[in-house]
């Protein structure tokens, strides 16, 4: 069996994310919804498709793959199903309406074919209670998480009439074609994500109102602490929508029994619904929980008071335990932020507990649901192996789970999904050789990891100090980390402190520091691989150039950002970038154009959204390998470095000939144009001059040979021109303060 075609039924948020994705994987997709009763009888799903191209974030990893995806109508090209290997069903949560579909796809498909719905709130025996038998055997629930792309939990829910041979071809398909992390569970109201992500949620909430904690204390603790994302609890209601919720819960209450923990947390409290019924229903509305209020003209972050339902300004809490996640130590303080945490980790562990094997057989499923899908880094069992495991099963072995596996609990660390041939992080046996604050160095038999380990993986002295332990142990290195970003470029925060206290040898320390490193690698015995995901910007992206392959994930952003903060790449950036340039079929003939083009990237500071979109800015090679499922990124490594090790040859040190005075003179053209049409302002012409001074090659002609430490010092000359003017001060305190840059 093979998937080469598939219709989506319903082109709203999720049957149009769902049909972005099968594109993405090159797989043909039509979608389909009502015939419009104006213009064109598709205008809904060429609407769609519009919006599928134009989304940000992106939902294509480029636009041409918007080439794969059909639209049309049920009334007219309904036949497209006897076509699909796929359909999916993914309209509003009607049943009446989905019964309908369901009985039009029967009539209509093709005996091989797998139908689901994309439901996340309707059981799957009342989806099929009209089917036939052979059609049931072929049904199941393909439950995606929002935004599609970047969400990678799939919920697949089955009933034990299903093939389960075509089950495990889907499940393999949409881990290997979609990149998503499948779990198979159980017909159970919510499954496994929503139910126990929502519970937790709840108990974060009610248990913040009984023990008095603020809701800035609240989002302290139930947060990073915790493995929690850093919204915390009441923060991400306001995200989600604090009505939303309210209609999740009520969905709850109705559909599970009376003797479930949930109805405890579940009961409508009155804040909330004084904030709804006022129109406070988070980002979206007026506020929520938090709010923006406007004081002498300038916008204060404000949060609500849960006891007196009135706003402050927000606080900052600082629970003093930095961004390590420490649940053991966080659970043992003596004080209120421990006794709430300790609250929420006993009644959430209880609660997974309770669910096994309802929900699921496997207790790995669970954890596996609340990273994939909430973003957890550690689920609640996990959380469980890293307290007093024994003691904490002893004082619950009333919960029939806790009883079963009483003294005899041991955490799986290989996510259940993933098939045993596949290795990751947490599952390899890796000896740590060297760490510090910032990163570490991990030994196997064959090859080592050098995994960052500071908030966003910002870079700092320490980040330096592993990469050139790794490239001083003679053994090929993988760079790879299982947080969210790969790395957001350089701690400026580091750099900072430095610049207010006028300590500018420090910076210039710190660079050639930096630049020394990234030599280091490019230049070591044996190779280096990067392995990027999320954001490999600046500073990050400067180390993903200087390895010699890279192999990122599908939704890993790439770029030089610098000049966004009034700098220049300063780590080789612009260096490596003009090299990548100066080997393009133009670029050989004219370096003029390799430094124009790099000029347009970093004074621009592009981004690439995908491998796909890096590859014409040369971001991208066609060397380096690209992996859409994030859990495979290791495997395709090891895989590549077995290929390479044993004939791998360092490369040889580049000398460079560039334009010098004559094409710096077009870049300070092209500036002056751009800013006489006010499309820069006062700094940004500055920065420009100075990213020209760097890929003209300064003082060089055609004649003249640069070598690889000459553009080193050009990039560290213009950076510690540029730190120490005070409107890159500015543009960098702004940007640490708000997360956006500063226009100046």
């Amino acid at each position: 069996m093979n998937i080469k075609k598939v219709v989506v039924i319903g082109s709203g948020t999720m049957g149009s994310g769902i049909a972005a994705q099968v594109a993405n994987a090159g797989i043909s997709v039509t979608l389909l919804d009502l015939p419009s009763n104006e213009g064109s009888k598709n205008q809904i799903t060429e609407k769609a498709k519009e919006r599928i191209i134009k989304s940000r974030p992106p939902l294509l990893v480029e636009k041409t793959k918007a080439e794969h995806i059909e639209t049309g109508n049920i009334e007219d090209d309904f036949s497209a199903v006897s076509e699909a290997d796929w359909v999916v069903e993914a309209v509003v949560e009607r049943i009446d309406i989905k019964h309908s579909i369901y009985s039009k796809i029967q009539d209509a498909r093709k005996p091989s074919s797998i139908v689901s719905s994309n439901t996340s709130t309707i059981p799957l025996k009342v989806l099929s209670a009209n089917m036939s038998e052979d059609m049931k055997k072929n049904f199941c629930i393909t439950h995606f998480f929002n935004p599609v792309r970047y969400m990678a939990l799939l919920e697949i829910v089955t009933e034990p009439i299903n093939d389960t041979e075509k089950i495990n071809f889907l499940k393999s398909f949409c881990d290997e074609q979609l990149g998503k992390g499948v779990i198979i569970c159980n017909d159970t109201p919510g499954f496994i994500g929503n139910r126990i992500g929502v519970y937790a949620m709840q108990v974060a909430m009610t248990e913040a109102f009984k023990m008095n904690i603020s809701i800035e204390e609240a989002d302290a603790v139930f947060g990073r602490p915790m493995g929690i994302p850093k919204t915390g609890i009441f923060g991400l209601y306001d995200l989600i929508g604090i009505d939303l919720m309210a209609d999740v819960l009520k969905s709850f209450i109705k559909e599970l029994p009376i003797e479930d923990p949930f109805h405890k947390v579940a009961q409508e409290i009155p804040l909330v619904k004084k904030l709804i019924d006022t129109g406070y229903t988070g980002r979206k509305g007026k506020g929520g929980f938090y709010r923006m209020n406007k004081s002498d003209g300038k916008k204060i972050l404000e949060a609500i008071n849960l006891e007196t339902g009135e706003y402050s300004p927000s606080k900052k809490i600082n629970l003093g335990l930095g961004d390590k996640i420490d649940i053991k130590k966080l659970i043992e303080r003596n004080d209120k932020y421990g006794n709430y945490a300790k609250s929420i980790l006993t009644k959430v562990i209880r609660y997974a507990a309770f669910l096994i094997p309802d929900v699921s057989s496997k207790y790995i499923d669970i954890d596996d649901a609340l990273r994939l899908g909430f973003n957890w880094t550690i689920g609640p069992f996990e959380m469980l192996s890293n307290i007093e495991t024994n003691s904490f099963i002893q004082e619950n072995t009333d919960i029939n789970y806790f009883q079963t596996i009483q003294n005899n609990f041991k955490f799986e660390k290989r996510p259940g999904y993933l098939d045993p041939k596949i290795d990751n992080l947490r599952s390899l046996k890796l000896e740590k050789i060297f760490h510090n604050a910032s990163a570490n160095v991990q030994d196997s038999s064959s090859f080592q990891i050098v995994e960052f380990t500071t908030k966003a993986n910002a870079l700092s002295t320490d980040s330096m100090l592993a990469l050139k332990e790794a490239a001083q142990n003679n053994k090929s290195t993988i760079i790879i980390n299982e947080a969210m970003q790969f790395s957001a470029g350089v701690n400026l925060n580091y750099v900072m402190d430095f610049a207010k206290n006028n300590e500018w040898s420090k910076i210039e320390k710190f660079i050639v520091d930096f630049q020394q490193t990234c030599k280091a690698i490019k230049y070591a015995d044996k190779p280096f691989i990067a392995a990027p995901s999320g954001l490999a910007i600046g500073g990050g992206f400067e180390v993903v150039l200087h390895c010699d392959y890279s192999v990122s994930h599908t939704n890993v952003v790439l770029g030089l950002v610098e000049s966004l903060v009034g700098l220049i790449p300063a780590g080789g950036g612009c260096k490596e970038m003009l090299w990548r340039w100066l080997q393009t079929p133009e670029g050989k003939e004219n370096s003029e154009y390799a430094s124009m083009k790099v000029f347009d990237l970093i004074g621009y500071a592009i981004t690439s959204s995908s491998p796909n979109e890096a590859k014409p800015n040369q971001f991208f090679l066609s060397k380096d390998k690209v992996v859409i499922n994030r859990d495979r990124q290791l495997t395709t490594a090891i895989e590549l470095l077995n290929n390479i090790e044993s004939n791998y040859i360092k490369p040889s040190e580049p000398t460079f000939r560039l334009g010098g005075s004559s094409v710096k003179d077009k870049m300070f053209e092209k500036l002056e144009k751009l800013y006489s049409e006010k499309k820069i302002m006062d700094h940004s012409l500055e920065v420009g001059k100075q990213i020209a001074f760097v890929l003209s090659g300064g003082d060089t002609n055609m004649n003249s040979d640069l070598t690889e430490d000459d553009l080193y010092n050009l990039e560290l000359e213009a950076f510690m021109r540029l730190i120490q003017m005070p409107k890159t001060q500015e543009r960098i305190k702004h940007t640490l303060e708000t997360g956006k840059p500063l226009v100046n």
